[in-house]
């Protein structure tokens, strides 16, 4: 390997154990990255993918504690040898949970901050903010309040005050995870401009597909800490488990074995009309004079429903479903749970009926292990000690958490803590199911292996999801609600409401490779499946293009 001076990044031999784990999280990881080069490492949730990025900016283990051996090098000077004032300035990281990474109430101190810390002059910290908002296409969120954004629009104002710090190397730790498809090509579009302007660019993801259509460079695959591939994208396909890497459509056809399992459905009662909540011209604005942020929404939420919810950053989504849990209050309009409006019941009352996940785990978590933070909620609901137990012992099984039982859920990943929040309210035992974005952060295997388990465990009346997969919509929902500038923009099947294109684009999503492919087959399918599951159709018809 290179010890060029002029050599962004160069990690040998790194490994790393945290302070409270008897084994590393990494171990004996090697690699460089030349100035422009952008490269992709992808890789199962808790594999070890974070860990690497704080060695790399020198937050472990002076952060995170713990062992450190190997070398991280920034342009030939070791990072333990740098302050963090000097390595703010070579290296810009945006975490994967934007919460963490906002500290000020309005968009624009928020962009200024990092240059005010360094003293920057007036004048040219205003003119950077602008510039760099201006980069971005979000100069109009410049006078917002932080508190007010949306989960995508915080993932944007955190990546300005990366950028307006001007890296050398730029770490993106799931930069992807809370933005529509349309805001996802957009920012991997400018990550990919950013690397060919000179700035070396490592992005850590789980939406493999996506960043593969930007070309990266290099492409590393982790997995229990350990490199198992490096390489360019082609090898990819043909060096990793399909089941664990979310890849095109067709390159899963094309390795896959035939189909051994039925197309899926949910374990949920037969849908007989029951409405469970109703939205009756439901409007809700945050201020009096504020714009309203919902309007005229009026649908149900009925027994046997799985209803995906998909739109734009800023659409409205969540608040749309803090209103079916009673957390908001609409304006005008009423929100009915099993026939009483939420103007008259408690949360806790509420609760009983909808268990909700937030978008951020970091709102959720607070207890210091993980079985007390499952504990929680059904010892509040009066649950008797047996059924905790056994409700506790399922919810972790689904998620696949049983061994951490005794971990502090703030000492797990990201994409951990968000399987542990969704843990602790299937251990409350809800009759509706509503998850904010519920695959965040998480790995093709989990989520496919969490969102089976959910909806194949019988309980649940009904399930909501927030979204901006549309392929976790196509394969899982049974009605699609879209929503564009606060309003139901359509309401129905993934088929009918999937397949207008003009509309997917006009709410910012994107058609994709598994959706293309099942619109293609639909005339013999009858119906939306995951890639796996169309081997036999296709094998059977010549007419589907190869890879």
């Amino acid at each position: 390997m290179q010890t060029d001076h002029n050599l962004p990044l160069l990690v040998k031999d790194l490994s790393f154990r945290y302070q409270r784990r008897p084994a590393p999280s990494i171990s004996g990881i090697s690699m460089e990255v030349k100035p422009g080069e952008l490269v992709l490492i992808a890789g199962v949730s808790g594999c070890g993918k974070t860990t690497l990025m704080r060695c790399i900016n020198g937050l472990a283990p002076r952060v995170y504690q713990g062992d450190i051996s190997g070398e991280v090098r920034i342009f030939g000077k070791s990072v333990q040898d740098m302050s963090m004032t000097e390595l703010s300035q070579r290296v810009g990281t945006l975490l994967q949970d934007p919460e963490r990474q906002i500290v000020s109430s309005h968009v624009f101190n928020e962009v200024a901050f990092g240059l005010e810390n360094l003293a920057v002059p007036r004048q040219r910290i205003i003119y950077r903010v602008n510039e760099t908002l201006e980069y971005l296409n979000i100069e109009h969120l410049c006078e917002r309040q932080t508190f007010h954004l949306s989960g995508g629009e915080k993932q944007k104002v955190a990546l300005a005050g990366v950028l307006v710090m001007q890296p050398k190397v730029l770490l993106l730790d799931e930069p992807l995870a809370s933005l529509d498809p349309a805001s996802a090509a957009e920012a991997l579009a400018i990550f990919r401009k950013l690397a060919d302007d000179g700035i070396s660019v490592i992005i850590v993801e789980h939406r493999v597909e996506d960043v593969l259509a930007i070309k990266p460079d290099k492409v590393l695959f982790m997995d229990a800490g350990q490199v198992i591939y490096q390489g360019d994208a082609g090898g990819l396909y043909d060096s990793v488990d399909i089941s664990k890497v979310k890849l095109p459509a067709r390159a899963v056809l094309r390795r896959a074995q035939k189909a051994s399992t039925q197309p899926f459905k949910a374990a949920l009662p037969p849908a007989d009309g029951q409405e469970l909540v109703r939205f009756e011209q439901v409007e809700f604005r945050y201020q009096p004079d504020s714009p309203p942020v919902l309007k005229e929404i009026d649908f149900s939420i009925c027994k046997g429903d799985v209803i995906a919810i998909l739109g734009p950053n800023g659409a409205g989504k969540t608040t749309l479903v803090k209103h079916a849990l009673g957390l908001l209050k609409p304006t005008r309009g009423t929100v009915l749970i099993e026939g009483k409006p939420t103007h008259s019941l408690t949360v806790a009352e509420a609760a009983s009926t909808v268990g909700y996940v937030f978008q951020s785990p970091t709102q959720m978590l607070f207890a210091p292990t993980v079985q007390a933070e499952l504990e929680f909620g059904p010892k509040n609901l009066k649950h008797s000690t047996e059924q905790i137990e056994k409700d506790v012992g399922w919810a972790l099984e689904s998620v696949h958490m049983n061994g951490e039982r005794k971990t502090p859920p703030l000492a797990l990943s990201f994409g951990q803590q968000k399987r542990v929040s969704i843990a602790a309210i299937l251990a409350m035992r809800s009759r509706i199911l509503m998850m904010d974005e519920p695959t965040a952060g998480q790995d093709y295997w989990n989520y496919i292996s969490f969102m089976d388990s959910i909806l194949q465990m019988p309980g649940f009346d009904a399930i909501l999801f927030i979204t901006h997969d549309v392929d976790l919509a196509l394969i899982y929902a049974n009605r699609v609600l879209l929503l564009k500038d606060g309003t139901v923009a359509a309401y129905g099947s993934p088929e009918n409401v999937l397949a207008d294109e003009n509309l997917l684009h006009s709410t910012r999503l994107r058609p994709t490779s598994l959706l293309r492919l099942n619109l293609e087959l639909l005339p013999r399918t009858g119906r939306f499946m995951r890639a796996e599951a169309l081997v036999d159709y296709v094998s059977s018809n010549h007419q589907v293009t190869e890879v």
